[in-house]
Formats: structure tokens, C-alpha cells, sequence
């Protein structure tokens, strides 16, 4: 099941080119509000997997953040051995957890202005939360899964490090710094959800290439550390994590650049198309 925003509207992606809009094909029993599938969604997962499947065409320009408005956003950083050793950083015993502002979402192929600083990218998977709870369990984790999503942490280094301690929220919350999509997957869509092959690329140059699997804390694992302490919601969002081989860890530093066009990519999930544009 794919679940996305079409121009602000709750729909079915069927086959990638057909989008069926729940509020009329439920005759309102859910939406039209893209996050009216997290207050029960173990109901509207019922109903939509019992959906008629027809419907209109796809415009893909009118895609937008499918979970627009999560209650919460947790971002996880260090969470693949290769990003930790490139850091610098050992692994911990808690996962490194800041939040991005949802002011800072955006949709899956949208213009980004380049604010002052080095602006990097962080292709993520990002996983939407659908039962929420506290102290969740690792061998109940994975039912309070709704699906993934695709995510960039854009991210701004002066401003992060500028300071004696880092400013990871804020400097990783401008406009349109949290671009995800282009919809939500459920887990059952994928042959493992556990393993996604997962990358970037600036104007057809890859910068990122590795695979979920390579996490450092899985995803069960995030859910039963972030729950320990944080009661998750219904439509929570979790950046889980960037591999290896962001802009401010090479040999010279690279970052983007107006003009630029960056394409992440995740195996079964979909992919983002991000362009970048001077602010002046």
C-alpha cells in the first residue's frame, strides 16, 4: 500500500500512476486531510487494502510532504558504521537524537533556496509511525510501523558548528530542509524492510551509496530507545540515520551549489528530486 498527498488530499498510489482519493472512496469515512489516515490507522489500513482500486491519473507535480504535519519529528544522527568512522565518532550507548522543525518539510521534487553557509545532504529512510505507545518492546516494534518514506536532512555545517556545542535542530530546519517522500510504503510492499539499498546524487554524480541494513541501531531498535523515554504519536516521523559520504567529510569539503540537482533514492520506497536555488 502507498499512501501519499495529492495537492493537499489523502489517496492510494496504485501502480505508481494512479491515485485514488480516500474521502470520496471512503464517502468520508477518512480524509481529506493526508494526516486523517494516522488517527486510526489500523483501520484505514484494513479499509484501504479492501479498496476498489480504480482511479485518476497521477499528476506527480502535485505531490506533496505525505505526512505533513507529524505531531513529532525524531532524527537520529551516526547510525551507519561508515558515517561514524568518517565522523569520527565511536558508537554510543544511546543513539544521537535531535528533532527538525516541520516548518522545514517539503515535498518530493521541489526548489530549496540556498541559504548563507555550507548546505549538505543526509539521504534517509524515513520511518512514519501508525500505533503509538511508550516503552515499546523490540519484539512489538515493527506493529507500530505505518511505512517509510524518503528523506533529506539538509543540513547547514557553519551554523551547526559554529557554537561550543552543535545546533543540529536548528541548523537542519530551514525552508524546505526536510524534503520526504514521494509517498508512504507499508512495510509489506518491501521483500525486507530491513535491508533497502539506499543513495544520493548531485547532478547524476553519486554521493551516497550503502544500505539500511548497515545501521548501526535498526529499526526496532530506534523505536524501542526513542519509546523508553518519548511516548510516540500517530504520524510521527524518524529520520533514521545518513550513511557514509556526506559533503562536510571529504577531501576538499563539498556542498551545494545553486543550479544543483540532488536525487535520493531508496530501493521499493521511491525517490526524491531536490533542486537548489540561490536565496538572493
Amino acid at each position: 500500500m502507498r499512501v501519499a498527498n495529492l495537492n493537499g488530499r489523502l489517496v492510494l498510489v496504485v501502480g505508481d500512476e494512479t491515485a485514488l482519493d480516500v474521502a470520496e472512496a471512503s464517502e468520508g469515512r477518512f480524509g481529506p486531510d493526508p494526516m486523517s489516515a494516522y488517527e486510526d490507522w489500523d483501520a484505514f489500513a484494513r479499509w484501504a487494502r479492501s479498496a476498489d482500486v480504480s482511479g485518476a491519473p497521477l499528476d506527480r507535480a502535485q505531490l506533496g510532504a505525505p505526512v505533513p504535519r507529524p505531531p513529532q519529528i525524531f532524527a537520529i544522527g551516526v547510525n551507519y558504521r561508515e558515517h561514524a568512522d568518517e565522523a569520527g565518532y565511536p558508537p554510543d550507548s544511546l543513539p544521537v537524537t535531535f528533532t527538525k522543525f516541520v516548518s522545514s518539510l517539503t515535498g518530493p521534487d521541489t526548489t530549496v533556496a540556498l541559504p548563507d553557509g555550507n548546505i549538505d545532504w543526509e539521504v534517509e529512510l524515513v520511518v512514519v509511525i501508525g500505533r503509538g505507545g511508550h516503552g515499546i518492546t523490540r519484539d512489538d516494534a515493527w506493529r507500530h510501523v505505518a511505512g517509510f518514506t524518503v528523506g533529506q536532512d539538509l543540513s547547514e555545517r557553519v551554523a551547526q558548528l559554529a557554537g561550543t556545542m552543535p545546533q543540529f535542530s536548528l541548523a537542519k530546519s530551514h525552508p524546505g530542509f526536510s524534503p520526504t517522500g514521494p509517498w508512504v510504503v507499508t512495510p509489506d510492499e518491501l521483500d525486507d524492510p530491513a535491508d533497502l539499498a539506499i543513495s544520493c546524487a548531485i547532478d547524476g554524480e553519486i554521493m551516497q551509496d550503502s544500505r539500511t541494513s548497515r545501521m548501526i541501531y535498526d529499526i526496532p531498535e530506534l523505536i524501542v530507545r526513542l519509546s523508553a523515554v518519548a511516548t510516540l504519536l500517530p504520524g510521527d516521523l524518524i529520520f533514521s540515520g545518513t550513511p557514509s559520504g556526506i559533503g562536510n567529510r571529504r577531501t576538499p569539503p563539498r556542498f551545494l551549489r545553486p543550479g544543483e540537482t540532488l536525487t535520493s533514492t531508496i530501493q521499493g520506497v521511491g525517490e526524491l528530486t531536490t533542486r537548489f536555488a540561490s536565496s538572493g
